[in-house]
């Protein structure tokens, strides 16, 4: 069992000054076995931050960061699951079902995270799994009327099962939500890369400051 920590499109200190409160008290050291980000991040001190949270940290490179060391894209096996990370800014329109499909068939990949939008998504498509964290801090975006709702997950990955909790702040009080995804039985067949194709290894991003 591993436990993952989604989270992206912080932009810490250009749209908002810090995490919520009641979040930083639930994202203690100790917990969490790997986080990935989708991108955002925007400074070293958050960046230093997420990595006192879990020994291993993955990160995207979102529009405004500006740490070109964060690849583009990433893909992460965990046991006999193949997970992929992006930011979404490849995704147009912002969010599409459709066309995050196509990038998760590009990238043989059985789960795809993106962000990008600042909403929360996670939901089966095609037998692959999309998840979306949303905004941790609740960023404003353009793409929407209204505040945005601070929300980021985890997922418990156990072998072909991912348990996905999503935590969100909500009238100041945060709520979980629960969804389960189970890779199809037998799984999908996988493509063949050749070398420097398709997504980047798994390796934890060098922080490049």
């Amino acid at each position: 069992m591993v436990l993952v920590l989604v989270i992206g499109d912080l932009h810490i200190p250009t749209l908002t000054h810090d995490l919520p409160a009641k979040f930083k008290k639930l994202l203690v050291p100790g917990k969490i076995g790997q986080i990935i980000c989708t991108g955002n991040v925007c400074d070293k001190e958050t960046y230093d931050y997420l990595r006192t949270i879990a020994p291993e940290i993955h990160v995207v490179r979102g529009e405004f960061d500006d740490n070109t060391h964060f690849p583009l894209s990433l893909t992460i096996p965990h046991q006999s699951l193949r997970i992929g990370a992006v930011h979404g800014q490849q995704i147009v329109p912002a969010g599409d079902a459709d066309m995050l499909a196509a990038l998760a068939r590009q990238m043989d990949v059985d789960v795809l995270i993106s962000g990008g939008t600042h909403r929360f998504e996670a939901f089966e498509f095609e037998g692959r799994f999309f998840v979306n964290p949303g905004s941790a801090t609740g960023a404003w975006s353009g793409l929407w009327n209204g505040d945005a709702t601070p929300s980021f997950a985890l997922m418990d990955v156990q072998g072909p099962v991912i348990v996905t909790y999503v935590y969100q702040l909500v009238e100041g009080e945060v709520k979980v939500d629960k969804v389960e995804y189970r890779r199809p039985d037998p799984p999908r067949e996988t493509q063949t890369h050749d070398a420097g194709a398709g997504a980047a290894p798994r390796t934890e991003v060098p922080a490049g400051w």
